[in-house]
């Protein structure tokens, strides 16, 4: 049996799940689909997607099965997360349905072709910002700019996983990655690294 999920997300307790919820329900009714399982989470799309309740749908999903949301940028708020997010669905041939994007990706030729697209465009990237970090690295230690964890870090919990990450969010930098793919390569959200830049190596 195929499943039909409804994912929802909103990026602050502000904002309202009811919207998007409405929308996919509308939808449904006019293309005579129901909805086994709704995914609803109150998280930035900067977040990790393996660290949201999105990634655990991902592990779960079979083929035939169809993920159903407002919009693209509810899967994510950068296009590299979103390419390896529908990579991965293309992957195991679970359709994705975007209603006001209008998106139709399922397991048809175009989609395996986009899959393919989508999942090397990601390695691609992967690879480029690695090539970019360890050029930067270099960079930094030839100029004997400082690669060393700041002082004052290890004190402080909310930058715990940037704490021996120090040379490489400078080696980042150096190559102009935005804070969103920092954030992203790093595990972190995009808020975190920002206040971690100007606490401890904006100069």
């Amino acid at each position: 049996m195929h499943m039909i999920y409804g994912y929802i997300r909103v990026s602050s307790e502000k904002q309202t799940v009811e919207n998007q919820r409405f929308e996919i329900i509308e939808f449904c009714k006019v293309n005579n689909l129901l909805i086994d399982g709704w995914i609803e989470e109150t998280i930035s799309g900067t977040q990790a997607f393996s660290k949201r309740r999105l990634g655990k749908l991902l592990k779960t999903v079979h083929k035939g099965d169809t993920i159903i949301c407002s919009e693209l940028s509810r899967l994510g708020r950068s296009l590299f997360m979103i390419m390896e997010i529908l990579s991965i669905c293309m992957k195991k041939e679970c359709r994705v349905w975007t209603i006001k994007d209008k998106y139709r990706l399922g397991d048809d030729l175009q989609s395996k072709v986009l899959a393919f697209a989508f999942g090397l465009s990601a390695e691609i990237e992967r690879n480029l910002i690695s090539q970019r970090t360890k050029e930067a690295l270099a960079r930094l230690r030839a100029e004997g700019k400082p690669i060393g964890r700041p002082k004052g870090a290890l004190s402080d919990k909310k930058f715990f996983k940037l704490r021996t990450k120090d040379s490489l969010l400078r080696a980042m930098i150096a190559e102009g990655l935005s804070f969103y793919q920092i954030g992203e390569e790093l595990h972190v959200s995009r808020n975190t690294v920002v206040r971690y830049y100007k606490r401890f190596i904006e100069e």
